[in-house]
């Protein structure tokens, strides 16, 4: 475990002290790299001599000691950017979604007798110093009540909170200078949302919140398991949560058809009322945060940090988008999308209809009568090409609504762990009824006034 700890560093000094040492070690790399290749008659670039090997996995371990935010920003931008980045880059952000290290045991201690006094471990039977999880702003711990309860403890890393600005900018600045992001990149947009969306995940009493409403609108739905909240043990930098037992939710690729149809579909019909019925999307895709219990059959759902409240005038727009897809009415798209926010500035008719011509193409499974294959399909090959098509014509493109970008990526999860689970699913079947249950909802609703 040596080996994957490393001491976060918690003032704002020591913090960007890391980002200085950095900066001095990769100008020298730099100088003693050009030195080299001059030597042997090459005229490097500057982007060539900055990302070499060594000094990619310098920058891939300096951003991932600071946690936070640098993992915050490799992990949108590698879902923001896709395919666009260069692979030096890609690499880099690989790293960093791979690459949490835990905290040493003194410093878990010491945090834990911050918050809980010295005699933290009174409430406790057990208390596993070792983290079973690290992750980008803390790391879970498993532990036993006196009562025999299981618990997973989500404990916050030291410093995170109030250096959340400051980190960002200071990887924007390295960012920058590596000259590693794409001119069509909108990078300002994408680090406002990342402080935004880091500031939520770093309150863990938000988190808790979220999740008593998402228990709330689930209601007693028997495909799915939230764990409960201890809010006796939790505060804004501790999160304790029932421990749920389950497997990776890519472990059920390798079961028999009709599981892998049935899980699938589950989650995509999830996604469906998310957005239509609770209003209230869990927005990071990630197949970390499913896990499935085969004995139970029900899927676990986990990390409530990137939950977001969605308006009426978007989960009406996006509706109405879907309807029109299936409808094959592109006027009725575009009217969706003009509500949904993607055309509120002057743009360009054939910019326009490139945008519809996506969306189009991103609701196949919504037009195909009968079971979608997803294993089979090219869709996602498909719409990451028409996207780097339109990202090529940067001065026609408008950056859409943030929440927006927040639902295309959960809708996008949902796709790749259907395609990951081979999975067949009758999408169309599954979006009318979550509509039409919907619209029975509203006239009850009407009623009851």
């Amino acid at each position: 475990m040596k080996n994957n700890e490393a001491k976060v560093p918690t003032s704002r000094l020591s913090r960007l002290s890391k980002m200085g040492g950095l900066a001095s070690r990769l100008a020298g790399n730099v100088l003693l790299e050009g030195a080299k290749q001059l030597s042997q008659g090459k005229s490097p670039s500057m982007q060539q001599l900055m990302m070499t090997p060594k000094n990619i996995g310098h920058v891939a371990d300096k951003l991932s000691q600071l946690r936070g935010a640098a993992m915050k920003v490799g992990q949108m931008l590698s879902m923001d950017a896709g395919d666009l980045v260069p692979p030096e880059l890609a690499e880099i952000l690989a790293k960093l979604r791979s690459d949490a290290k835990a905290m040493p045991h003194r410093q878990l201690t010491q945090l834990l007798v911050q918050h809980w006094g010295r005699d933290w471990l009174a409430p406790f039977a057990q208390f596993e110093l070792r983290p079973f999880a690290a992750a980008s702003i803390g790391q879970v711990h498993l532990a036993y009540l006196d009562t025999g309860e299981k618990l997973a403890i989500k404990i916050q890393y030291p410093g995170i909170r109030d250096s959340i600005d400051s980190d960002i900018d200071n990887v924007a600045s390295l960012l920058k200078v590596s000259r590693l992001i794409p001119a069509n990149v909108k990078l300002d947009t994408l680090l406002a949302e990342a402080k935004a969306q880091l500031h939520n995940e770093a309150d863990y009493q938000f988190e808790a919140h979220q999740i008593a409403l998402y228990q709330q609108q689930l209601g007693d739905n028997p495909h799915f398991i939230v764990p409960k909240v201890y809010p006796q043990l939790s505060n804004n930098s501790i999160l304790c949560m029932q421990f749920v037992e389950g497997v990776a939710i890519e472990a059920v690729a390798q079961y028999p058809q009709d599981v892998r149809d049935k899980v699938a579909s589950a989650l995509m019909e999830l996604c469906f009322k998310e957005l239509f019925c609770f209003q209230l999307v869990q927005s990071d895709p990630n197949f970390a945060n499913f896990q499935y219990q085969a004995d139970r059959q029900k899927i676990v759902l986990l990390d409530f940090g990137a939950t977001r409240t969605i308006s009426d005038t978007l989960s009406q727009g996006y509706m109405q988008l879907m309807q029109g897809a299936i409808a094959d009415d592109k006027q009725q798209m575009s009217n969706a999308a003009q509500q949904i926010g993607f055309f509120q500035d002057a743009i360009d008719p054939q910019q326009k209809q490139l945008i519809i011509d996506i969306f189009y193409q991103a609701c196949e499974p919504l037009r195909t009568q009968g079971a979608y294959d997803f294993g089979a399909s090219d869709l996602a090959k498909r719409i990451t090409q028409a996207g780097k098509a339109m990202s090529t014509q940067q001065n026609e493109w408008h950056t859409p609504p943030t929440d927006a970008i927040f639902i295309h990526r959960k809708l996008a999860g949902m796709y790749l762990l259907a395609a990951k689970l081979n999975a067949n699913i009758n999408v169309y079947t599954l979006f009318n009824q979550v509509v039409n249950s919907k619209k029975i909802s509203n006239q009850i609703s009407k009623t009851d006034i």
